[in-house]
Protein backbone atom coordinates (compact mmCIF):
# COMPACT_ATOMS: atom_id res chain seq x y z
CA UNK A 1 0.00 0.00 0.00
CA UNK A 2 1.21 3.37 -0.79
CA UNK A 3 2.15 5.73 1.69
CA UNK A 4 1.68 9.37 1.63
CA UNK A 5 4.45 11.59 0.82
CA UNK A 6 5.29 13.99 3.49
CA UNK A 7 7.05 16.33 1.12
CA UNK A 8 4.16 16.40 -1.01
CA UNK A 9 1.48 19.31 0.54
CA UNK A 10 -2.31 17.81 -0.40
CA UNK A 11 -4.41 20.87 0.38
CA UNK A 12 -2.69 23.71 -2.02
CA UNK A 13 -4.95 26.55 -0.24
CA UNK A 14 -2.76 26.30 3.20
CA UNK A 15 0.54 26.39 1.61
CA UNK A 16 -1.11 29.86 -0.76
CA UNK A 17 -3.49 30.93 1.76
CA UNK A 18 -6.03 34.05 0.32
CA UNK A 19 -5.19 37.66 1.05
CA UNK A 20 -8.04 39.41 2.88
CA UNK A 21 -8.99 42.23 0.85
CA UNK A 22 -8.65 45.48 2.29
CA UNK A 23 -10.94 47.73 2.12
CA UNK A 24 -10.52 51.26 -0.03
CA UNK A 25 -12.05 53.52 1.96
CA UNK A 26 -13.14 56.65 -0.14
CA UNK A 27 -14.45 60.38 1.31
CA UNK A 28 -16.04 63.70 0.44
CA UNK A 29 -14.81 66.59 1.86
CA UNK A 30 -17.13 68.64 2.93
CA UNK A 31 -15.67 72.40 3.85
CA UNK A 32 -12.82 71.69 1.81
CA UNK A 33 -10.65 74.57 1.22
CA UNK A 34 -7.46 74.84 -0.17
CA UNK A 35 -7.61 70.93 0.20
CA UNK A 36 -5.26 70.22 3.63
CA UNK A 37 -7.30 66.85 4.54
CA UNK A 38 -7.94 65.79 1.35
CA UNK A 39 -4.04 65.83 0.46
CA UNK A 40 -3.23 64.13 3.87
CA UNK A 41 -6.06 62.01 3.14
CA UNK A 42 -4.45 60.72 0.12
CA UNK A 43 -0.77 60.30 1.30
CA UNK A 44 -2.61 57.70 4.23
CA UNK A 45 -4.30 55.77 1.29
CA UNK A 46 -7.71 57.10 1.25
CA UNK A 47 -9.76 58.13 -2.27
CA UNK A 48 -10.95 61.43 -2.14
CA UNK A 49 -14.17 61.69 -4.37
CA UNK A 50 -14.53 65.53 -4.32
CA UNK A 51 -14.16 68.49 -2.42
CA UNK A 52 -16.76 70.54 -1.53
CA UNK A 53 -16.73 74.60 -0.61
CA UNK A 54 -18.83 78.02 -1.24
CA UNK A 55 -15.12 79.71 -1.49
CA UNK A 56 -14.41 80.09 -5.46
CA UNK A 57 -11.18 81.26 -4.77
CA UNK A 58 -10.39 77.80 -3.38
CA UNK A 59 -10.99 75.93 -6.81
CA UNK A 60 -7.41 76.44 -8.63
CA UNK A 61 -5.67 76.13 -5.83
CA UNK A 62 -7.38 72.46 -4.66
CA UNK A 63 -7.98 71.02 -8.94
CA UNK A 64 -4.07 72.15 -9.11
CA UNK A 65 -2.56 70.07 -5.86
CA UNK A 66 -5.44 66.83 -5.67
CA UNK A 67 -5.77 65.07 -9.53
CA UNK A 68 -8.49 63.22 -9.67
CA UNK A 69 -10.94 64.74 -6.76
CA UNK A 70 -13.08 66.69 -8.02
CA UNK A 71 -14.22 70.45 -6.74
CA UNK A 72 -17.67 71.02 -6.52
CA UNK A 73 -18.63 74.70 -5.78
CA UNK A 74 -21.61 74.37 -3.49
CA UNK A 75 -23.38 75.99 -0.62
CA UNK A 76 -24.22 72.87 1.69
CA UNK A 77 -27.42 74.95 3.00
CA UNK A 78 -28.75 75.24 -0.76
CA UNK A 79 -27.48 71.64 -1.96
CA UNK A 80 -29.31 68.79 -1.94
CA UNK A 81 -28.29 65.21 -1.14
CA UNK A 82 -29.33 63.50 -4.29
CA UNK A 83 -28.07 65.81 -6.42
CA UNK A 84 -24.24 64.77 -4.62
CA UNK A 85 -25.49 61.49 -4.76
CA UNK A 86 -25.79 61.55 -8.86
CA UNK A 87 -22.50 63.95 -9.12
CA UNK A 88 -20.40 61.45 -7.10
CA UNK A 89 -22.10 58.26 -7.80
CA UNK A 90 -21.97 57.44 -4.08
CA UNK A 91 -24.61 55.53 -2.01
CA UNK A 92 -26.43 55.55 1.12
CA UNK A 93 -25.37 52.93 3.97
CA UNK A 94 -21.97 52.28 2.10
CA UNK A 95 -19.46 50.85 5.00
CA UNK A 96 -16.28 52.55 2.88
CA UNK A 97 -17.24 55.96 2.84
CA UNK A 98 -16.08 58.73 4.76
CA UNK A 99 -17.86 62.35 5.23
CA UNK A 100 -15.37 65.10 6.15
CA UNK A 101 -17.10 68.20 8.22
CA UNK A 102 -14.07 70.73 8.82
CA UNK A 103 -16.31 73.70 8.81
CA UNK A 104 -15.57 77.34 9.05
CA UNK A 105 -14.92 77.91 12.81
CA UNK A 106 -14.25 81.78 13.48
CA UNK A 107 -17.58 82.08 15.30
CA UNK A 108 -16.33 79.70 18.23
CA UNK A 109 -12.65 80.45 18.33
CA UNK A 110 -11.08 82.75 21.36
CA UNK A 111 -9.32 85.00 19.08
CA UNK A 112 -11.85 86.19 17.12
CA UNK A 113 -14.14 89.04 18.69
CA UNK A 114 -16.63 90.10 15.48
CA UNK A 115 -19.19 87.48 15.98
CA UNK A 116 -21.67 89.17 13.32
CA UNK A 117 -19.32 88.32 11.01
CA UNK A 118 -19.24 84.69 11.18
CA UNK A 119 -22.65 83.89 12.54
CA UNK A 120 -23.69 82.30 9.75
CA UNK A 121 -20.91 79.53 10.03
CA UNK A 122 -22.19 78.34 13.45
CA UNK A 123 -24.61 76.48 11.57
CA UNK A 124 -22.78 74.71 9.16
CA UNK A 125 -23.01 71.56 11.55
CA UNK A 126 -26.60 71.29 10.99
CA UNK A 127 -26.31 71.70 7.23
CA UNK A 128 -23.06 68.87 7.66
CA UNK A 129 -25.77 66.82 9.48
CA UNK A 130 -28.35 66.55 7.02
CA UNK A 131 -26.11 64.92 4.72
CA UNK A 132 -24.59 62.57 7.65
CA UNK A 133 -28.08 61.87 7.95
CA UNK A 134 -29.06 61.09 4.11
CA UNK A 135 -26.14 58.58 3.53
CA UNK A 136 -25.01 57.42 6.52
CA UNK A 137 -21.66 56.81 5.79
CA UNK A 138 -19.69 54.47 7.62
CA UNK A 139 -17.06 57.07 9.01
CA UNK A 140 -17.17 60.84 10.18
CA UNK A 141 -14.32 63.03 10.80
CA UNK A 142 -14.83 66.28 11.77
CA UNK A 143 -12.26 69.21 12.96
CA UNK A 144 -12.95 72.25 14.59
CA UNK A 145 -11.42 74.91 17.05
CA UNK A 146 -11.52 73.57 20.96
CA UNK A 147 -14.45 76.06 21.70
CA UNK A 148 -16.68 74.31 19.91
CA UNK A 149 -16.55 71.77 22.27
CA UNK A 150 -16.51 73.96 24.99
CA UNK A 151 -19.15 76.47 24.08
CA UNK A 152 -22.68 75.75 25.19
CA UNK A 153 -24.35 77.58 22.64
CA UNK A 154 -22.53 75.45 19.74
CA UNK A 155 -24.57 72.27 17.89
CA UNK A 156 -22.17 70.16 18.94
CA UNK A 157 -24.54 68.39 21.80
CA UNK A 158 -27.34 68.12 19.59
CA UNK A 159 -24.54 66.65 16.50
CA UNK A 160 -23.44 64.07 19.24
CA UNK A 161 -27.13 62.93 19.74
CA UNK A 162 -27.37 63.03 16.47
CA UNK A 163 -24.61 60.56 15.70
CA UNK A 164 -26.09 58.18 19.24
CA UNK A 165 -29.58 57.90 17.79
CA UNK A 166 -27.92 57.25 14.50
CA UNK A 167 -26.26 54.12 15.81
CA UNK A 168 -22.57 55.35 15.59
CA UNK A 169 -20.16 55.51 17.77
CA UNK A 170 -17.88 58.40 18.63
CA UNK A 171 -14.33 59.36 20.45
CA UNK A 172 -13.17 63.31 20.64
CA UNK A 173 -10.71 65.40 21.90
CA UNK A 174 -8.57 68.34 21.54
CA UNK A 175 -5.16 67.17 20.49
CA UNK A 176 -2.81 69.27 19.27
CA UNK A 177 -1.04 69.01 15.49
CA UNK A 178 2.25 69.51 17.02
CA UNK A 179 2.54 65.91 18.28
CA UNK A 180 1.59 64.54 14.31
CA UNK A 181 5.10 66.01 12.96
CA UNK A 182 3.52 69.28 12.20
CA UNK A 183 5.70 72.25 13.29
CA UNK A 184 3.16 74.21 15.06
CA UNK A 185 1.39 74.36 18.52
CA UNK A 186 -1.63 74.35 16.69
CA UNK A 187 -4.76 72.60 19.12
CA UNK A 188 -7.94 71.38 17.65
CA UNK A 189 -11.57 69.23 18.81
CA UNK A 190 -11.47 65.89 17.04
CA UNK A 191 -14.04 63.81 16.56
CA UNK A 192 -14.55 60.80 14.95
CA UNK A 193 -17.13 58.40 14.24
CA UNK A 194 -18.52 55.08 12.85
CA UNK A 195 -21.47 52.89 12.88
CA UNK A 196 -18.90 49.53 11.47
CA UNK A 197 -17.26 49.05 14.45
CA UNK A 198 -18.39 48.51 18.33
CA UNK A 199 -15.69 51.35 19.29
CA UNK A 200 -13.18 53.90 17.62
CA UNK A 201 -10.17 55.76 19.01
CA UNK A 202 -8.10 58.96 18.18
CA UNK A 203 -4.65 58.62 17.02
CA UNK A 204 -2.47 59.47 20.13
CA UNK A 205 0.37 61.37 18.63
CA UNK A 206 3.63 61.22 20.28
CA UNK A 207 6.37 63.66 21.85
CA UNK A 208 8.74 62.26 19.74
CA UNK A 209 6.79 64.17 16.58
CA UNK A 210 7.60 67.42 17.67
CA UNK A 211 9.80 69.13 15.21
CA UNK A 212 10.84 73.09 15.29
CA UNK A 213 10.49 76.36 12.80
CA UNK A 214 14.30 75.50 12.41
CA UNK A 215 13.46 72.15 10.65
CA UNK A 216 11.11 73.45 7.94
CA UNK A 217 12.30 77.06 7.17
CA UNK A 218 16.21 77.05 8.51
CA UNK A 219 17.50 76.29 5.28
CA UNK A 220 18.30 78.91 3.49
CA UNK A 221 18.85 77.08 0.44
CA UNK A 222 15.41 76.58 0.32
CA UNK A 223 14.07 79.91 2.07
CA UNK A 224 16.61 82.75 0.88
CA UNK A 225 16.65 85.70 2.80
CA UNK A 226 14.25 88.41 1.73
CA UNK A 227 13.33 91.47 2.92
CA UNK A 228 9.87 93.04 3.71
CA UNK A 229 7.58 93.62 0.61
CA UNK A 230 9.14 90.84 -1.01
CA UNK A 231 7.70 89.50 -4.40
CA UNK A 232 7.87 86.09 -5.29
CA UNK A 233 5.82 86.03 -8.62
CA UNK A 234 7.06 82.32 -9.08
CA UNK A 235 4.79 79.09 -7.63
CA UNK A 236 7.13 78.96 -3.99
CA UNK A 237 5.40 82.42 -3.18
CA UNK A 238 8.10 83.15 -0.90
CA UNK A 239 6.28 86.67 -0.25
CA UNK A 240 6.32 88.62 2.50
CA UNK A 241 4.08 91.74 3.23
CA UNK A 242 5.83 94.94 3.39
CA UNK A 243 6.13 97.33 6.71
CA UNK A 244 5.26 100.86 7.36
CA UNK A 245 8.52 102.92 8.95
CA UNK A 246 7.31 102.32 12.63
CA UNK A 247 6.78 99.00 12.38
CA UNK A 248 10.31 98.35 10.72
CA UNK A 249 11.32 99.81 13.69
CA UNK A 250 9.72 97.67 15.93
CA UNK A 251 10.80 94.68 14.20
CA UNK A 252 14.32 95.80 14.57
CA UNK A 253 14.40 96.45 17.87
CA UNK A 254 12.85 92.78 19.10
CA UNK A 255 15.66 90.74 19.53
CA UNK A 256 16.30 87.30 17.67
CA UNK A 257 14.95 83.83 18.18
CA UNK A 258 11.79 84.91 20.45
CA UNK A 259 11.90 88.49 21.67
CA UNK A 260 8.62 90.10 22.28
CA UNK A 261 6.57 94.02 22.30
CA UNK A 262 7.86 94.23 25.21
CA UNK A 263 11.68 94.87 24.48
CA UNK A 264 10.85 98.58 23.27
CA UNK A 265 7.95 99.20 25.52
CA UNK A 266 9.34 101.76 27.15
CA UNK A 267 9.64 104.09 24.00
CA UNK A 268 6.84 106.04 23.48
CA UNK A 269 7.51 106.17 19.81
CA UNK A 270 7.27 102.31 19.44
CA UNK A 271 4.74 101.33 22.12
CA UNK A 272 0.99 100.87 20.82
CA UNK A 273 -1.70 102.98 22.80
CA UNK A 274 -3.38 100.11 24.12
CA UNK A 275 -0.84 98.57 25.37
CA UNK A 276 0.20 101.59 27.72
CA UNK A 277 -1.63 99.56 30.50
CA UNK A 278 -1.83 96.26 29.45
CA UNK A 279 1.27 93.42 30.06
CA UNK A 280 -1.48 90.67 27.74
CA UNK A 281 -1.00 89.59 24.37
CA UNK A 282 2.72 89.63 24.59
CA UNK A 283 3.27 87.45 21.81
CA UNK A 284 2.00 90.42 19.05
CA UNK A 285 4.70 91.93 17.36
CA UNK A 286 7.16 88.71 18.48
CA UNK A 287 9.35 86.57 16.55
CA UNK A 288 9.05 83.13 16.50
CA UNK A 289 11.71 80.35 18.21
CA UNK A 290 13.79 78.84 15.93
CA UNK A 291 13.66 75.76 18.10
CA UNK A 292 10.10 75.13 19.02
CA UNK A 293 7.19 74.65 17.25
CA UNK A 294 5.46 77.96 15.43
CA UNK A 295 2.11 79.47 17.25
CA UNK A 296 -0.69 78.62 15.71
CA UNK A 297 -0.90 79.48 11.86
CA UNK A 298 -4.24 82.03 11.48
CA UNK A 299 -5.20 83.61 8.41
CA UNK A 300 -3.26 86.71 9.24
CA UNK A 301 -0.01 84.59 9.69
CA UNK A 302 1.88 87.00 6.99
CA UNK A 303 0.88 90.10 9.56
CA UNK A 304 3.38 91.52 11.90
CA UNK A 305 0.82 92.80 14.16
CA UNK A 306 -1.26 89.80 14.42
CA UNK A 307 0.47 87.29 16.66
CA UNK A 308 4.05 85.94 16.93
CA UNK A 309 4.55 86.15 13.63
CA UNK A 310 7.75 88.53 13.10
CA UNK A 311 10.80 85.35 11.17
CA UNK A 312 13.10 84.69 13.73
CA UNK A 313 15.56 86.62 12.53
CA UNK A 314 14.91 88.52 9.65
CA UNK A 315 12.81 92.23 10.01
CA UNK A 316 9.72 91.10 8.68
CA UNK A 317 6.60 88.86 8.92
CA UNK A 318 6.76 85.39 7.72
CA UNK A 319 6.39 84.39 4.26
CA UNK A 320 3.49 82.64 2.19
CA UNK A 321 5.37 79.88 1.42
CA UNK A 322 6.95 79.85 5.02
CA UNK A 323 3.67 79.66 6.94
CA UNK A 324 2.29 76.90 4.67
CA UNK A 325 5.26 74.56 5.64
CA UNK A 326 4.59 75.25 9.33
CA UNK A 327 1.03 73.92 8.09
CA UNK A 328 2.84 70.86 6.90
CA UNK A 329 1.91 71.67 3.24
CA UNK A 330 4.43 70.24 0.85
CA UNK A 331 6.74 72.89 -0.46
CA UNK A 332 5.70 72.38 -3.93
CA UNK A 333 1.49 72.76 -3.33
CA UNK A 334 1.17 75.68 -5.13
CA UNK A 335 -1.37 78.28 -3.99
CA UNK A 336 -3.56 79.83 -6.34
CA UNK A 337 -5.46 82.72 -5.11
CA UNK A 338 -5.36 86.02 -6.51
CA UNK A 339 -4.14 87.97 -3.76
CA UNK A 340 -1.50 87.27 -0.95
CA UNK A 341 -4.16 87.55 1.49
CA UNK A 342 -6.52 85.40 -0.06
CA UNK A 343 -3.64 82.43 0.05
CA UNK A 344 -3.06 83.24 3.44
CA UNK A 345 -6.56 83.12 4.21
CA UNK A 346 -6.84 79.71 2.67
CA UNK A 347 -3.71 78.29 4.38
CA UNK A 348 -4.50 79.80 7.69
CA UNK A 349 -7.90 77.76 7.14
CA UNK A 350 -6.36 74.49 6.60
CA UNK A 351 -6.47 71.40 8.03
CA UNK A 352 -2.49 70.71 8.30
CA UNK A 353 -2.16 67.69 6.17
CA UNK A 354 0.29 65.79 8.04
CA UNK A 355 -2.52 65.90 10.87
CA UNK A 356 -5.18 64.18 8.77
CA UNK A 357 -2.69 61.90 7.59
CA UNK A 358 -2.40 60.82 10.79
CA UNK A 359 -6.46 60.57 10.98
CA UNK A 360 -6.87 59.29 7.78
CA UNK A 361 -4.63 56.03 8.75
CA UNK A 362 -6.52 55.69 11.95
CA UNK A 363 -10.03 55.47 9.65
CA UNK A 364 -8.05 52.46 7.68
CA UNK A 365 -7.02 50.51 10.78
CA UNK A 366 -10.42 50.65 12.22
CA UNK A 367 -11.72 49.68 8.80
CA UNK A 368 -9.29 46.82 9.09
CA UNK A 369 -9.07 45.73 12.26
CA UNK A 370 -11.96 47.43 14.38
CA UNK A 371 -10.66 49.28 17.32
CA UNK A 372 -7.48 47.70 18.60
Amino acid sequence: MLQPNPNVINNPIELFPVAPITPQLKAVDFFCGAGGVTAGFVQAGIEVLAGIDIDPNCKATYEENNTGSKFLKKDISLYNPEDLSTELKIQRNDDDLVFIGCSPCQYYSSVNNIKDKSAKGRLLLEDFQRFVDHFRPGYIFIENVPGLKKNNESPLGRFKQFLIDAGYVFSDDVLNAKYFSVPQNRRRYVLLATRINNEIKLPTGSKKNVTSVRSVIGDTTVFPPIVAGHKDNSEFLHSAASLNEVNMRRIQRTTHNGGSRREWSDDPELQLECYKDYEGHSDVYGRLYWDKPSPTITTKFYSLSNGRYGHPEQDRALSLREGAVLQSFSSSYKFLASSQGINGKLIGNAVPPKMAMAIGNALIENRINGAI
